[in-house]
């Protein structure tokens, strides 16, 4: 076969072709070449592969190096596989930057976990409660417009009970050099208000009525009413979130039970309140 690559290459095969061609012998011209020189020590010539019978590629056969070394060296190189690539990690999303008061709720919240903070459950019966609703709402119906509701009443309880009986329920924890304790004179009553903007998604406000302590009933509705308009209308300023030192939320409008609402830097007390039940 070797003579027949010498007489004719294209009388062999491409993998013999390749086989023979680093062989050692220059591929046969039309212009004869000069015979060549004899080696001093000429390399043994390694026996002639047969091609598989399945038509593989022989060319992975060690040969003779060209350097006359004698060293075997693979004719064709192998192409090295492709070690198989590992788990990637799932692209990052994107999101939506957080701007306004949802991110001001984010630092308040991050903030509020400095806030030394101790929780407790009460379970408290509401049939007096829905009874003198019951009572309000009839007088205001004869006399003037409006109602009240549990959170009204509820706002205005937890005001008479600080105010009343427990007046250290409206101290601030001040995280100083040294820390200290702040025995606020006059109470502010945050009110959580869930708020539903103009694209259809929900942000959480906390506006005041200062110094709720010297309200009575009718003076805290009415402010309790004035900051609603002003939720709705969004006409809150700035001074209308300052001075809250104690705050109230009522997820039970929702169906919540029990919660364990975060207590933020400059509050003695946050109170949640869960829905009303019927206990069997």
């Amino acid at each position: 076969m070797f003579e027949r690559y010498r007489a004719d290459a294209s009388s062999v095969s491409e993998s013999w072709q390749e086989f023979f061609a680093d062989y050692g012998d220059e591929r046969p011209s039309s212009v004869s070449a000069p015979p060549p020189m004899a080696a001093a020590n000429p390399a043994p010539a390694p026996p002639a592969v047969a091609p598989a019978a399945n038509g593989s590629n022989p060319a992975a056969a060690p040969t003779t190096s060209p350097n006359g070394s004698g060293a075997a060296t693979p004719a064709a190189a192998a192409t090295a596989p492709t070690p198989p690539s590992g788990p990637t990690e799932p692209a990052e999303p994107e999101g939506k930057p957080l701007r306004g008061a949802a991110a001001r709720i984010v630092a308040n919240m991050e903030a509020s976990l400095d806030v030394p903070t101790a929780t407790s459950f009460r379970e408290i019966p509401a049939r007096l409660l829905e009874v003198n609703r019951s009572v309000i709402n009839g007088y205001l119906r004869r006399t003037r417009s409006g109602k009240v509701s549990y959170t009204h009443m509820l706002g205005y309880a937890v005001v008479r009970a600080i105010a009343d009986t427990m007046p250290v329920m409206n101290s601030t924890f001040v995280d100083g050099d040294p820390p200290r304790v702040v025995r606020n004179d006059h109470i502010g009553m945050g009110l959580a208000v869930d708020v539903e903007k103009r694209d259809g998604s929900r942000t959480l406000l906390v506006p005041c009525i200062r110094d709720a302590d010297t309200l009575d009933f009718r003076g805290f509705v009415d402010s309790y009413e004035e900051l609603i308009r002003k939720v709705r209308s969004n006409k809150l300023s700035p001074d209308d979130f300052s001075g809250v030192t104690v705050s109230l939320t009522n997820p039970g409008t929702i169906g919540t039970v029990q919660s364990v609402p975060r207590l933020m830097p400059g509050q003695g007390l946050i109170v949640g309140v869960g829905n009303i039940d019927y206990p069997a």
